[in-house]
This record gives structure tokens, sequence and C-alpha cells, in this order.
């Protein structure tokens, strides 16, 4: 086998996630290496596989590609049938676009709102920018689902790296009790249904390391 990916904690690390999905999704082999981040010598074990010492890092042979977002770009041009973008010019801009938006943005959402998939579900009082954040994000969803609702149930129509890019917001919506519409409450639906993510849910939930920062 000649992928390995190198992830933090199923319960917390919503990065990790985001190449991990996408690999199980499409059913490629690879290792998988778990190393429990903000423990005594977490860092050094990461910077074994990569000088940024953060998760993920996926290793293909000899090659290591760091950060999700190239992760995924990787992995959609050495495995071309995933077809890890639209086809169409436009609807492939703007898929890229969105994934940028959620690697770069939405600071305010994740501050407050951290991925945790063992929470209990329940509002909790946010700040203005936090709740902007959530609204920018249902509007995202609202507006591919209301364009692309007959392709299938995918932000755009069939499975992308957009969604590997969103999943782990969708489980902050549901984690967090956000508010949101419709389109986005089926698209929630959606990414919690996926087998993959089942399958993370589960393995998560099952962790034993408790990082109080997170909880």
């Amino acid at each position: 086998m000649s992928l390995s990916l190198i992830i933090g904690n199923k319960k917390y690390s919503s990065w990790s996630l985001r190449p991990w999905l996408f690999l199980r999704h499409h059913d490629i082999e690879f290792q998988e290496v778990r190393i429990p981040l903000y423990q005594a010598g977490s860092k050094a074990e990461i910077q074994r596989y990569s000088a940024a010492g953060k998760v993920p890092v996926l290793w293909d042979g000899e090659l290591p590609i760091w950060d999700s977002l190239a992760i995924l770009e990787y992995l959609a041009e050495r495995f071309p049938q995933t077809q890890g973008w639209p086809e169409d010019f436009a609807e492939r801009a703007l898929a890229r676009a969105l994934a940028a938006e959620m690697h770069s943005g939405f600071m305010a959402l994740r501050e407050h709102c951290g991925m945790n998939v063992s929470r209990t579900p329940a509002a909790k009082a946010l700040p203005d920018a936090a709740k902007a954040d959530a609204a920018r994000i249902d509007a995202i969803w609202r507006e591919c689902r209301q364009r692309y609702a007959e392709r299938g149930p995918w932000l755009f129509g069939r499975f992308t790296i957009a969604d590997a890019m969103f999943a782990p917001v969708a489980l902050r919506f549901q984690a967090y009790a956000l508010p949101h519409g419709p389109e986005s409450r089926d698209y929630i639906e959606t990414v919690l249904a996926e087998p993959a993510m089942q399958e993370w849910l589960a393995a998560g939930r099952a962790e034993t390391e408790v990082l109080p920062q997170f909880e």
C-alpha cells in the first residue's frame, strides 16, 4: 500500500476528516496513522511525517503532501475516477471558490463551535460573527441544493471535494443546533448518512482522549 494518511483524533480533528472522508467514500485503500493531539510528544510525532507539524499529512510512497485542501487536490489528480471537481468549467470554478472559502474563512464559527462528535446536540450562545458565519454557510448550502438538487443529494449533485470540505461543518450544525433552512437540513442529513461518515463518527465516539478545550 503506497498511501498513508496521518490524522489526529477522530473526535475532534475536522481537518483530518476531510481527506479521510474523500478516501473512504471512494474506497481508495490507505493506511491510517492516528496521532492523538495535544498529548506529550504529539508534536514531535507529527513532525516525523511533516515539518509543518500539523495533521493531516498524506504520504504517497516517498512523497509527503500536507494541508487538507492540497491533499484533496492531489487525490483528485492521483485518482481521476473520483472526479473530485464538477466537470463543467463554471461549476468547477464555483466549487473551488467555495472550498477555498471554507479553507480560509469562518474563523468565528470554528472558534466557538469546535468539532466534537460526542457532543450532545444543543444550542449555545454565540457572538454575532459566529452567527454570521453560520448564516453564510446556510446560504451556500441552500443555493447549491436549489441549483443542483435534480442531480443528486450533494452540493453539486454528486460528491465532490466541496462536500469533503464542508462535511465537518455539517457536524457542527447538528452538534450546536445552528439555525438553518430546509435545504441545509437535507444536506446535513445526507452528510450524516454517508457510510464513511458513520464509520468516522463511531470511531470518534469510541476514543478515550478528552481535550477540555473542545468539550
